[in-house]
């Protein structure tokens, strides 16, 4: 009886150490399962949007209404979805949550590097994006023209886009801040990256009709002054009036270096305040694409007192 005592003993003692660890192996496996790398991935996300006094941050680096706007978080979110912005609330604005759901569930190890660099794209597919609509093949409206008619729906190509750095832009270099109605001032205008050479007139059939084209990398068209009285400074205008001065510049120049133009206005009607802006525009006439989302468009704008 003494001497089978140890043995028993230590048969029970192996035997309450082999069911503490299978115990222990379901809890291993729980705490494996949670990646820890999208964990953090998703507090650094959240910390982004705290960054920024209360708004959220989008992938393209801008940030959307912040917490004491009048538009409801819903409605953000609804607008960043039909405007094509990243909402950081969406697990699919993540390059690391996108997945392609014909892949195999087997990974080949020398494909990781690649996979990580970038999303798999698929334009056929729309990228897996709910796209209302790619062209007017559904659209209830009738087809453009080429003339100043809507609604209608446009099935010109967008056409080439330039380089980010290669971007047309343009701003206002001088400018009166008081002039007299029915007197003429002049504004001059600095371009980058437009040759200022495509302008085909909307009075003739050529609106909306040619798909942006560009020379060397750089941007064929014009630029449009509009100088507009405005009712009042505290709500968006009405569009529709027709403005007190317009005028399309394309006088052959322009490069991918800056140049300065002399636009001549002949005059404001009425006192009060008005509004002048410029806006770059490819042949037909729209303003230019840019290959980021995040850039500004080429147009700038200034207040005139006239009285």
């Amino acid at each position: 009886m003494s001497s089978n005592a140890p043995h028993s003993s230590m048969r029970r003692y192996v035997i309450a150490a082999v069911a503490a660890i299978g115990c222990l192996i379901p809890a291993a496996c729980d705490v494996a399962a949670a990646s820890p790398g999208d964990h953090h991935n998703n507090s650094s996300q959240n910390q982004q949007g705290d960054r920024q006094g209360g708004g959220r941050q989008n992938g393209s680096g801008g940030t959307t209404a912040p917490a004491d706007s009048t538009s409801s978080a819903e409605d953000t979110n609804a607008q960043n979805a039909g405007n094509g912005v990243d909402d950081p609330n969406d697990p699919a604005a993540s390059e690391s949550n996108v997945a392609d759901p014909t892949a195999s569930e087997s990974v080949d190890p020398s494909a990781t590097v690649a996979a990580a660099a970038a999303p798999v794209a698929d334009i056929a597919k729309n990228n897996g994006l709910d796209v209302l609509a790619r062209d007017c093949s559904k659209s209830k409206l009738p087809p453009a023209d080429g003339f100043q008619k809507a609604p209608r729906c446009v099935s010109t190509a967008f056409g080439e886009v330039a380089a980010a750095g290669n971007d047309p832009s343009l701003l206002i270099t001088d400018s009166p801040r008081l002039v007299r109605p029915n007197t003429a001032f002049t504004l001059k205008v600095s371009t980058r990256n437009l040759i200022r050479d495509r302008f085909l007139g909307a009075a003739v059939g050529g609106y909306y009709l040619e798909s942006s084209v560009l020379k060397n990398g750089i941007q064929r068209g014009h630029f449009h002054t509009a100088c507009r009285m405005l009712s009042t400074t505290r709500v968006a205008p009405t569009p529709d009036p027709v403005p007190a001065f317009f005028v399309a510049t394309q006088d052959n120049g322009g490069s991918a270096t800056p140049d300065t133009v002399t636009v001549n206005v002949t005059g404001l009607p009425t006192r009060g305040i008005a509004q002048c802006a410029v806006w770059a525009g490819d042949g037909s006439p729209r303003i230019p694409m840019m290959e980021r989302a995040n850039q500004t468009p080429a147009f700038d704008a200034v207040r005139i007192l006239v009285g």
